[in-house]
């Protein structure tokens, strides 16, 4: 037997053809040039698998091009940011060596933008001031394979990655921006800038695209149809934290900066603080419960409450909107709530022991800006001073001011067994979320039938959906303006939470500065807006939510 290699550069086929000497040198011969043949091919194999090809090392290749930053994609995959290749073609003054060859390109490859004769004056001009000059920014891909393809001395194309939002204004506020170097100049972009950065596999958000989409198409109608100042709106899941949706109005084309006022990239749901109004009743309520008083005890709501100063006189006449009608002259605790009383609120408020009301929204993080997984929300404006006109004011929203994130973050905590839970925008697996407790889960428990009546009975009716039980609470606040209560400016708000049995999520709807139209009879107050707008987001997301 012969061994492959070896035995034909030792006998040369010797036996079998003969034992020419000459014919053996041939094959050996033949067989050192297919060693060395192999050994380059070997080496050749090595280099390129270490270093890569010229291709993949300039990101020229398509199959071979790697991303400078990791795509952004929502909970199902959906591309919210992603970096493509493009390219500018230019003229390099100082290797062009025939300027005819050069213009001829530019003309065959971008025939509708240049004649020949444009070409040559362009690449005349480049050489005679000796300037870089841009032929076409952002090429498609053919024209620059046509550029590359020619081999022209002096016209290159140079490559770079540029950022796309497939989404564009959908997202705008939460994904962000990047900046002319790549990096994250606002929203998940800055804060996730390191993982962008150093990592290829896509940053997968909480977010849904089709929920987001939702929120953003009514919010608009709302803003169109209101003539609001501002619209917003979120979605939590209550016991992960995950972030469903999140959109803020007006908002900015994250590709075209220039097109929309920088003012419109304020984040309002986390930067914009307002007095909130009645929503605060259901904290009210709850520390009415932690403190002993029953929901049964009844107060008397027929006629304005005056609280007095230490003189005796009267320091502020608590009183109701125009349009309250209350059940019974005197009602109780529950039935405050349902009826969104601020007569009785106040009563009740001046109830509980000193200092209850602050160290209960020290409780709920109400009292200071949240530093976020996402992001450091606006400073609160919590009370200065807690006397008696300000422990009644604040029962009922006024005097405290702040952001719609502390406001939901809160209400969620109340109503969904009592544990505080940080909100993410990372998608999470299902499994238990830890969470701090704030609130005794059969107080919890109480408040939820509340809710309930209230999105039944009362201001929050237009937000029912068929099938599925919803708690939640109304708030509409006159704004200060100037340190001052503006009676015509108002900010709206519903909170909702659903399967209210259980709850698995809550959302928040704000209005800012919403105006009465025909179908309101006139009112601009949350149950003519806030609510409705609410009912229609709810109709169209809960088949999604609940595939």
């Amino acid at each position: 037997m012969f061994e492959v290699g070896s035995d034909i550069f030792r006998h040369g086929f010797y036996g079998v053809i003969g034992g020419d000497r000459f014919g053996r040198g041939r094959l050996r011969f033949i067989y050192l040039l297919f060693v060395i043949a192999f050994a380059i091919f070997a080496v050749r194999t090595l280099y390129l698998g270490i270093h890569g090809t010229d291709r993949s090392r300039l990101a020229r290749g398509d199959a071979q091009w790697v991303p400078e930053r990791a795509d952004i994609v929502d909970r199902n995959g959906d591309i919210l940011a992603k970096n493509v290749e493009s390219g500018h073609i230019g003229i390099v003054p100082g290797l062009v060596r025939d300027p005819d060859a050069v213009a001829e390109m530019i003309h065959r490859a971008l025939p509708y933008e240049y004649s020949l004769n444009d070409a040559l004056k362009l690449v005349n001009a480049a050489t005679k001031n000796n300037r870089y000059t841009y032929v076409k920014k952002l090429a498609s891909d053919d024209v620059r394979q046509m550029i590359r393809a020619a081999k022209i001395s002096g016209l290159e194309v140079e490559v770079r990655q540029t950022r796309r939002y497939p989404k564009r204004r959908l997202f705008s506020h939460v994904v962000g921006f990047v900046g002319s170097d790549g990096g994250g100049l606002d929203g998940v972009e800055k804060t996730y800038d390191k993982y962008l950065r150093e990592n290829t596999a896509p940053l997968r958000l909480s977010l849904d695209s089709r929920i987001q989409s939702v929120f953003y198409e009514q919010l608009s109608i709302a803003m169109d149809k209101y003539q609001t100042r501002a619209a917003m709106g979120m979605l939590m899941n209550s016991r992960t934290g995950e972030m469903i949706a999140m959109v803020s109005l007006p908002d900015y084309d994250p590709e075209n900066l220039r097109a929309d006022p920088v003012a419109n990239r304020l984040f309002k749901p986390m930067r914009s603080v307002y007095e909130v109004g009645s929503i605060f009743k259901i904290f009210n309520t709850a520390l009415a419960l932690e403190n002993g008083i029953s929901k049964d005890k009844e107060y008397y709501v027929a006629k304005p409450f005056p609280i007095y100063d230490k003189f005796g006189r009267i320091a502020k006449n608590i009183s109701d909107i125009r349009s309250f009608k209350p059940p019974r002259p005197s009602i109780n605790v529950e039935e405050i709530m349902v009826h969104s009383c601020n007569v009785g609120s106040a009563q009740i408020a001046l109830e509980l022991p000193d200092g209850a009301q602050k160290e209960f929204f020290e409780r709920l993080h109400m009292d200071s800006a949240l530093d976020l997984e996402f992001g450091r929300t606006e400073n609160s404006i919590p009370q200065r001073k807690w006397g008696p006109v300000e422990r009644a004011t604040v029962a009922y929203g006024q005097g405290y001011a702040v952001t719609p994130m502390h406001l939901m973050l809160g209400v969620n905590a109340v109503t969904n067994g009592g544990i505080y839970i940080y909100p993410t925008l990372q998608k999470r697996s299902v499994g238990v979320v830890q969470g701090e407790r704030v609130l005794a889960d059969e107080i919890s428990a109480q408040l939820r039938p509340i809710m309930v009546r209230v999105a039944e009975e009362t201001s929050g009716r237009r937000a029912r959906i068929a099938g599925i039980k919803i708690g939640g609470k109304t708030a509409t606040a006159e704004k200060a303006v100037n340190g001052k209560i503006d009676p015509n400016r108002n900010v709206t708000s519903f909170v909702g939470i659903f399967p209210a049995d259980a709850p698995q999520y809550v959302i928040l709807i704000v209005l800012d500065e919403p105006h009465a139209t025909q179908d309101s009879w006139g009112w601009r107050t949350a149950a003519w807006n806030a609510v409705p707008t609410t009912g229609k987001i709810l109709d169209s997301i809960l088949p999604l939510l609940f595939e």
